[in-house]
């Protein structure tokens, strides 16, 4: 049994971030997001295979192409992980904002 991909994995490698951002605003087919990358086209093949097994990329059959498409969606997932630790780690710098403020006070006798 294959296990399945997230989009963690997705999102980790610098390759596949680069390809989700080439193909975000504008489909595009295999060989022409190839051309920007100085791996081979099996290699992008592969990469393509794990965007698509996570959900993000959409591979659609044109003519003679395969073009891809950002399905960018799933990535709400991650936003919404993230979201929490910023929440975290801004109630954080606002404690130690107010901390600071107050030895401010305490020092110049205010």
């Amino acid at each position: 049994m294959k296990a399945r991909r997230d989009v963690y994995q997705a999102i980790a490698d610098p390759t596949r971030r680069a390809i989700i951002s080439m193909i975000a605003n504008q489909p595009q087919n295999v060989n022409a997001i190839a051309e920007n990358f100085d791996i081979s086209r099996q290699a992008i093949s592969l990469q393509l295979k794990i965007l698509t097994d996570c959900g993000l990329v959409k591979m659609k059959q044109r003519g003679r192409d395969r073009v891809c498409e950002a399905q960018l969606d799933k990535l709400s997932e991650v936003s919404v992980w993230v979201d929490q630790y910023r929440q975290h780690w801004e109630r954080k710098l606002d404690a130690m904002e107010t901390y600071i403020e107050k030895l401010k006070k305490e020092r110049d006798g205010k």
